[in-house]
């Protein structure tokens, strides 16, 4: 048993003072308020729910900063992509483990407790399977034991370059798998995850409809266990948006609204290029909408249709995608800055009127709980232990009350104000710093020291 003492908590039935907590088994068994501390409690200042991020490819951090120089012609998410696939062949698993575990320390000194990683690089150099066809997804598993964060695996099923199964491209032949395969892989990434602590899961990610197809994702879909989780990359891109209208007959969204059984467990990551009617649809089908503020203005994107979704009440979280930069506090401002950029206004992700920062933590923290199957998201006796403490002492926060925190949390505060983080009761952030910091950062550097060394 843990106890945990806050001078301040954020509960499901709002901010309370002095606040105990007991933690047993990795969830949350008692909470008192207006309490004093007992020895032996952990003390902390401001406890808030911790998010999940729920859209990540941790390898791709190790790439980050190589694709910002502009070349002759227009850059694009698909000129981005080709630098991508180039940088994946070099992977070993060694080395997409010791990135994973990297991303992970960093998502959770950022404030994340748990993480649906996205993954997709599954096989050899050559695009042959592993002996075992999971390696890498045991790779991304140790990541997650080293590190405590909680997991939601998401294999990718990638099958195709194109709709109309065109056939895969040299640089994505480490992605492929048919159905048959696919089911395979996902069969030995549940049996590992079964070793691991009882809140991490195996869901699934059908990476597109551009990779898979309507009969594949029929199959792939009817595989699976009732309530697993299901994550879609959808309408990113308008050229991914003109490909799909022109082979399947429909818009992504409308098309997969129409002809999968979109509900609650489904997460669709981006869902950027919608019209309104679409929009309305998907906030009506319960599925969450996975933004990833960042990563989408990194890559061009454009920015997500904000006021309509939580009019029409939507749900949404957020992620880190590409890993470029892992901030919580700054995908939640620029989700909300990319809305206040394109209609010349401010305060957008409020219906009705209200706080801005506690409609986008709040909201974040209960859809990326959702979207990963996860029992959590807002501090209640019965839910797993994701709970994050910042110092509301610190420059950045000192001059506001309590309903204004969340306000600067996330337009005023950066990642430094958290001081400690627990993942379903792993207490792996204190201080400010990660427990295994160190041994984590020594062998990252040594993994990408060793793949410079081979790229060149």
């Amino acid at each position: 048993m843990t106890a945990l003492f806050a001078k301040r908590a954020l509960l499901s039935t709002g901010w309370a003072e002095r606040v105990r907590l007991t933690l047993r088994d990795g969830r949350i068994t008692a909470i008192t308020s207006n309490m004093r501390p007992e020895s032996g409690d952990v003390h902390v200042d401001t406890l808030l729910p911790a998010l999940a991020n729920l859209h990540s490819h941790s390898f791709q951090r190790a790439m980050a900063g190589m694709t910002e120089y502009r070349k002759a012609g227009r850059d694009s998410f698909w000129t981005w992509r080709e630098l991508m696939y180039r940088f994946t062949a070099h992977l070993t698993p060694d080395q997409i483990e010791a990135i994973a575990a990297l991303v992970f320390l960093e998502m959770q000194e950022a404030g994340y407790a748990s993480v649906g990683e996205f993954h997709y690089l599954h096989h050899q150099k050559d695009g042959s399977p592993y002996d075992n066809l999971a390696e890498h997804s045991d790779r991304i598993m140790a990541a997650a034991v080293q590190t405590g964060i909680g997991l939601t695996h998401l294999p990718v099923l990638y099958s195709y370059a194109g709709v109309g199964k065109k056939p895969l491209e040299p640089g994505q032949v480490r992605f492929g798998n048919d159905v048959d395969q696919f089911c395979k892989l996902v069969d030995q990434a549940r049996s590992a995850v079964s070793s691991l602590s009882a809140d991490c899961q195996v869901g699934i990610a059908p990476h597109s409809l551009r990779a898979t197809a309507p009969d594949d994702l029929s199959r792939v879909l009817q595989a699976q266990p009732q309530e697993c989780p299901v994550h879609i990359h959808i309408a990113e891109q308008p050229k991914e948006v003109q490909e799909v209208q022109a082979g399947l007959g429909a818009r992504p969204v409308e098309w997969l609204l129409e002809n999968a059984p979109v509900d609650q467990n489904w997460c669709l990551i981006h869902a950027t290029h919608m019209t309104p009617e679409e929009t309305r649809a998907m906030a009506a089908s319960g599925a969450v909408a996975g933004l990833c503020p960042v990563t989408e203005a990194n890559l061009g994107d454009g920015p997500f249709n904000g006021p309509t979704y939580l009019e029409a009440g939507g749900t949404f979280g957020v992620g880190s995608d590409s890993n470029v930069l892992i901030s919580l506090t700054e995908e939640l401002r620029t989700l909300e800055y990319s809305q206040r950029l394109r209609d010349l206004s401010r305060n957008v992700l409020v219906p009705g009127e209200g706080s801005v920062g506690q409609v986008l933590y709040t909201g974040a923290a209960k859809g990326g709980a959702q979207a990963l199957g996860r029992g959590t998201g807002e501090i209640a006796i019965g839910q797993w232990a994701d709970l994050v403490a910042i110092d509301a002492t610190h420059p950045s926060l000192c001059a506001l009350r309590d309903d204004q925190l969340l306000d600067g949390l996330v337009f005023a505060a950066k990642d430094e104000v958290v001081t400690d983080l627990w993942s379903a009761g792993r207490h792996a952030v204190q201080a400010g710093r990660h427990i295994a910091r160190d041994q984590i950062i020594a062998r990252y550097r040594q993994a990408i020291s060793e793949l410079l060394v081979e790229v060149g």
